[in-house]
C-alpha cells in the first residue's frame, strides 16, 4: 500500500513545496489548511491527495487529517509546517498576549505530533515526524520574541518526542529555516521600489553565507530526506536549512528597540 503523509500549512509557500515534492515521489498527501486551495482539486479527484480545512492546532482537525491519510494509504509521515508570523514587544503587549502568540506557533506541532503518534501506535508501523523551525530557534532576531520563543520550544519538543517515542519506531526531527523565497516574500518585493529590491537582495547576501535566500524546493528536499528510509538512523536532530545564516554573527535584519 502506498505511503501517506500529512503536511500542515501545505497549501502555499514552503508547505506547498513540501507537499508537491512528496506527491512527486509517489506518496499520497493530506494538506491541512485554513482555506480552500484550488491547485489540489485534480489531485483530490484522482485520490492522490485530500484537503482538511481547519486550524492545524485543533486536536479534532489533526485527528481528521490522520484519518484521511489512513484512507489514502499507510500513514508514515507528518510534517508540522503551519505557522503564524506575528510579533510583539513584551513590554507593550504584556505577558498574556505574547503567550498567546507563542501558543499559536507551538500548538500546531503539539496537535500534529499527538495525532501522528496515536496513529502510528494504533497501526504498529512506526513513522517519521518533521517539525519546521527557524534559525531563530537558536539565534533570536530582535523584535521577534514570540516567534523565536515558539521555535525554540518546537526544537525542544522535537528532541523530547524523539526520546519518548523511540521504542515505537517513531523518528522526530526538525528543519531550521533561513530566509526562504515564498509567495509572501515575492508579493512584498513586488510592492517595493527598484532601490528597495536592490537593498533587499543585498540584505539576503549579507544574512546568508551562501549569498541568497533559499527556495521552497530546497526545503522540500531536506524534509523528504528526513521522512525517508535513508534517514533511518536520524532522530532528535535539528537540521539547518538556512544557507549558513545561523552560523554567522550580527544580523542586520534585526529591529532595534528605541
Amino acid at each position: 500500500m502506498r505511503r501517506a503523509v500529512v503536511v500542515t500549512g501545505g497549501g502555499r509557500g514552503v508547505g506547498r513545496a513540501v507537499a508537491e515534492r512528496l506527491l512527486g515521489d509517489g506518496n499520497a498527501v493530506v494538506v491541512v489548511e485554513m482555506r480552500h486551495e484550488a491547485w489540489l482539486e485534480p489531485l483530490v479527484a484522482d485520490g492522490r491527495a485530500a484537503l482538511v480545512l481547519g486550524d492545524a492546532g485543533d486536536d479534532d482537525v489533526a485527528a481528521r487529517a490522520a484519518a484521511e491519510a489512513q484512507a489514502l494509504g499507510t500513514l508514515t509521515g507528518w510534517v508540522n509546517n503551519a505557522a503564524v508570523f506575528r510579533d510583539a514587544w513584551l513590554h507593550e503587549a504584556g505577558g498574556a498576549a505574547v503567550a498567546e502568540l507563542i501558543r499559536a506557533n507551538l500548538q500546531p506541532c503539539l496537535a500534529g505530533a499527538a495525532a501522528a503518534v496515536r496513529a502510528f501506535r494504533a497501526a504498529g508501523t512506526g513513522g517519521a515526524i518533521v517539525n519546521v523551525s527557524s534559525h531563530q530557534g537558536r539565534r533570536a532576531v530582535s523584535g521577534a520574541l514570540p516567534y523565536a520563543t515558539a521555535k525554540a520550544a518546537i526544537e525542544g519538543l522535537t528532541r523530547s518526542l524523539a526520546v519518548d517515542y523511540r521504542p515505537l519506531g517513531i523518528r522526530v526531527n526538525a528543519v531550521a529555516l533561513g530566509s526562504i523565497t515564498t509567495e509572501r516574500m515575492e508579493a512584498a518585493l513586488a510592492d517595493m521600489t527598484e532601490a528597495e529590491r536592490t537593498a533587499h537582495a543585498g540584505t539576503m547576501r549579507d544574512l546568508h553565507p551562501l549569498g541568497r535566500a533559499g527556495s521552497g524546493d530546497e526545503v522540500a528536499d531536506a524534509v523528504a530526506y528526513l521522512l525517508s528510509d535513508a534517514a533511518s538512523f536520524v532522530t532528535g536532530a535539528i537540521l539547518p536549512v538556512d544557507g549558513g545564516r545561523s552560523a554567522q554573527g550580527p544580523d542586520p535584519e534585526a529591529r532595534r528597540l528605541d
